[in-house]
């Protein structure tokens, strides 16, 4: 009978799938990174914010049209923000939108609000951030930031 070999190259396609590991999709993943660094950020957690970046002087972060080169500059100007009594990074998930560039490259396009300040009073500023992703060797990174306040 022909039906049994074709049912058994049938299950033994299956079973390939199955046992093919399964990975988060690119998008999954870049959420999850950027995710992991606002919990950083809204924790203080600067190592962990600097171990989220591409560790090399090609990083760059764009803040109030101003460029900063590599991780260091960006956590030192980010400790100087954090030294507010408040600080709070709160994205707006439903507006969140990833693009796939290539294999090993992703933008999000994230808006948020950043609550900075005095305790008493903190501001509450609408940010519209890019994030340029890319995998490494250690897992997807942030390799570029770009942060400008969002207009209404």
């Amino acid at each position: 009978m022909m039906i049994r070999p074709v049912i058994a190259a049938a299950a033994l396609v299956a079973a390939s799938y199955l046992s093919t590991p399964v990975h988060a999709a690119p998008a999954d993943e870049v959420t999850a990174l950027y995710e992991q660094f606002v919990a950083a950020q809204n924790r203080h957690d600067l190592t962990t914010v600097r171990a989220l970046l591409v560790p090399t002087d090609a990083f760059v972060w764009v803040s109030d049209g101003k460029a900063f080169w590599g991780p260091e500059t960006m956590i030192e100007r980010m400790s100087r923000f954090q030294a507010s009594e408040v600080w709070e990074v709160i994205p707006d998930r439903e507006r969140r939108r990833f693009i796939d560039l290539s294999a090993d490259s992703a933008y999000l396009y994230q808006p948020l609000t950043l609550r900075i300040g005095s305790a008493a009073q903190p501001d509450a500023i609408p940010f519209l951030v890019s994030v340029l992703c890319v995998q490494t060797e250690d897992g997807w990174r942030i390799k570029a930031l770009l942060t400008t306040v969002e207009k209404p």
